[in-house]
């Protein structure tokens, strides 16, 4: 069996949002597999915790053999950076994707105030998520993100424990190779720079990737740029 390939979804969503992706896999013969973190899909009813995000990933590459390329957008990319500097051995590499903003900044700041409001809503903000879901993506990806359920609840959770990582440590403390995969207008671009260097500092190779025409959702958005920068990402890896 060549290099697997697990997939980490991002926050409020679940793993039908790689449908796509998942598929093509499958295409190309790729052995590869989707995750829901706690609190999300079918764990809905959990409390999301980093620690129990990062066992989640680790026992689904344990699942898949040991060893994987870690694919992961927003929550997913956080995670999937934590486990890549938790379980060095597990991590063939990484494509981090729309998660190039240090947790400390301002921005999570703003963004938990809107969180906790949101989730007060009667309807935790329902109405407002599928709004935006089907105003920012198209058709297909409206279908994708949406089968697994939304999870409204768990926002103001994951920015607490995503904000006591350091990301750019956590890149550095190993050499596994790191592709940085960003859509054009994504708002969580501002430190490209400085996880590349981050990255190279511990010997990594580090490549950044830039979709044009994608916002923050890029696999969703831009389903076949991306699906083509985990599989060059993929060959490069496991080129048999």
């Amino acid at each position: 069996m060549g290099l697997p390939v697990l997939f980490v979804h991002g926050s409020r969503t679940s793993r039908t949002m790689w449908r796509a992706q998942l598929e093509a896999m499958d295409r190309a013969d790729i052995v590869a597999e989707a995750v829901d973190l706690p609190g999300h899909g079918e764990r809905t009813g959990e409390s999301f915790t980093l620690d129990g995000a990062v066992a989640t990933v680790s026992g689904a590459v344990d699942d898949l053999g040991g060893r994987a390329l870690v694919v992961g957008l927003s929550l997913g990319g956080y995670v999937g950076i934590e486990h890549r500097a938790r379980f060095p051995e597990q991590a063939a590499g990484l494509v981090a994707a729309s998660c190039c903003t240090v947790p400390a900044s301002r921005l999570r700041v703003a963004w938990r105030v809107a969180a906790d409001r949101i989730e007060r809503l009667p309807d935790n903000g329902a109405a407002l998520n599928q709004a935006l879901v089907r105003r920012t993506l198209p058709a297909a990806g409206v279908e994708d993100i949406g089968a697994g359920g939304f999870a409204l609840t768990t926002m103001t959770a994951i920015l607490d424990e995503v904000g006591r990582t350091e990301p750019l440590a956590a890149l550095s403390a190993t050499d596994s190779p790191v592709w940085f995969v960003n859509g054009r207008w994504d708002h969580f671009r501002f430190g490209e720079r400085a996880y590349l260097a981050a990255a190279h500092s511990g010997g990594a190779r580090a490549e950044l990737v830039v979709v044009p025409g994608a916002k923050h959702l890029v696999s969703l958005d831009r389903p076949v740029a991306f699906t083509r920068a985990v599989l060059a990402a993929h060959h490069e890896l496991d080129p048999s």
